[in-house]
């Protein structure tokens, strides 16, 4: 029997040096969808499944997640996979190009928005329960379509219009995995803290600007303290699938 690539294909043709954690790995061709592939896969293939597009003009890709820890406490998950790409984006792209953060999961190259990251929670999982599974993403724009209008919208960009001329959406895919695998585990080994201050360090300094700032570990919300004055941004169920 032939099986679809779409379907349960785990050769990955395109990416390179992915640690044996990653399995099955799944391709899936230009017009899939990576993250709902991956929560369709999530119950029966379980943690380290990982799901990616083929494609010259977007880099696109889901990770299945166990955690250990209650939901809440789980999806910070989305701020490690944001800290992971713009790790594989500096040791990638050109070093003097910055790479920004809007919060809570927008990623923007040189001030222009070049896509972001998601997440996918089991179907009426409580905040408070250990959800069986969790799955994180990634949708970036690498390059524009050879019929899209260049100025069209200025607020947006692509990775190869920044400069990122010497890399693929593969190679960055592969890179983004590695790197969310190595940041999870600093997150088990090290706390909580290090993906706060990886994903901060990023943060435009706009958002809250005059207010110091955190990420609350117990619900990865966003802390602003002036003063007396607290004030927390949640974690948005709005960059949910």
């Amino acid at each position: 029997m032939i099986r679809d690539a779409r379907d349960h294909d785990t050769v990955n043709e395109g990416l390179s040096d992915l640690p044996s954690v990653f399995t099955p790995i799944v391709p899936l061709r230009e017009a899939g969808d990576a993250l709902a592939r991956a929560v369709e896969l999530a119950p029966r293939e379980g943690a380290g499944t990982l799901v990616w597009v083929r494609s010259w003009s977007r880099i696109e890709a889901a990770v299945v997640l166990e955690p250990e820890q209650t939901l809440a406490a789980a999806r910070p998950a989305l701020l490690a996979a944001m800290a992971a790409f713009a790790d594989a984006a500096g040791a990638l792209g050109p070093p003097e190009v910055p790479l920004t953060f809007d919060w809570p999961a927008t990623i923007r190259v040189n001030g222009g928005t070049v896509g972001q990251a998601r997440i996918a929670t089991p179907p009426g999982c409580a905040e408070d329960a250990v959800p069986d599974w969790l799955v994180v993403g990634i949708e970036v724009a690498f390059a524009a379509p050879t019929d899209s209008d260049p100025g069209h919208d200025p607020g947006r960009t692509t990775l190869f219009e920044e400069g990122y001329n010497e890399t693929t959406p593969a190679e960055m895919t592969a890179a983004w995995a590695r790197h969310l695998m190595a940041t999870l585990a600093d997150w088990q080994g090290r706390g909580f803290r290090i993906i706060a201050e990886r994903y901060l360090a990023r943060l435009d300094p706009a958002i809250g600007a005059g207010a110091l700032r955190g990420i609350d570990p117990a619900t990865g919300a966003l802390v602003l303290q002036r003063g007396a004055a607290r004030e927390a941004l949640p974690l948005i169920q709005a960059v949910a699938a």
